[in-house]
């Protein structure tokens, strides 16, 4: 699913923040991806959800090589992946319902075709109250639970959640883990990004660990 051959990233001409970085990533996987402050994390999450190019090495997605890959066919390959950033990025003129369904109706959809599942799954993450409100009056434990949830109402192949559970306390940080778990059963990769070692622990699930930016699985 995705294979990354000795990629190395530096901005400009300054230090590589990625060395060398190889990485196989299999469907059905789940993955979560840690190290200190500073190490790279959300830059891996990025190399991999194509919104940077590598200065060095190969990246492949779904088969495809992306190194030099056009944006419509970058553009048509994220549509298969689900993601969540630190920054949430909802939509201001949208409502917490409109944010979530929002990736069904790229998609093409009909909303009679997916109405009661974005109900469904914004009471399940504790937004049932908040399916009307918009973004500028949400907590941002609020905004991180709705961005998962856009993130994942689509079942992509692929989920990429940068620190998704850092906004939350830990009883809706473990609900939220076990809706992680349950689309990796139904055959979606995950990877999670998190410095939160008492969520890892809860699962058998391998670490990629980031430092002085090289990766090891352990």
């Amino acid at each position: 699913m995705i294979r990354f051959d000795n990629v190395g990233l530096r901005y400009g001409s300054g230090p590589e923040i990625l060395r060398d970085v190889t990485l196989h990533v299999l469907p059905g996987s789940f993955h979560f991806l840690t190290g200190p402050s500073g190490a790279g994390k959300t830059t891996l999450l990025r190399l991999l959800f194509m919104s940077l190019r590598p200065s060095r090495g190969l990246i492949f997605v779904f088969g495809e090589n992306v190194t030099n890959l056009s944006a419509s066919g970058r553009s048509a390959l994220r549509r298969r992946i689900g993601i969540v950033f630190q920054d949430f990025r909802l939509l201001d003129h949208l409502t917490t319902w409109e944010n979530v369904a929002l990736p069904l109706r790229v998609m093409g959809k009909r909303e009679s075709e997916y109405k009661e599942d974005v109900t469904d799954l914004l009471r399940w993450v504790g937004l049932g109250d908040r399916i009307n409100a918009y973004p500028e009056i949400l907590s941002g434990g609020e905004k991180q639970r709705a961005a998962i949830a856009r993130a994942v109402i689509g079942r992509p192949e692929l989920l990429l959640a940068d620190e998704p559970t850092g906004n939350v306390d830990p009883a809706i940080g473990n609900r939220l883990l076990r809706l992680f778990v349950e689309l990796n059963r139904l055959g979606t990769s995950v990877i999670i990004a998190t410095h939160d070692y008492g969520l890892m622990e809860q699962l058998d699930a391998p670490r990629l660990v980031l430092f002085d930016g090289h990766l090891q699985m352990r």
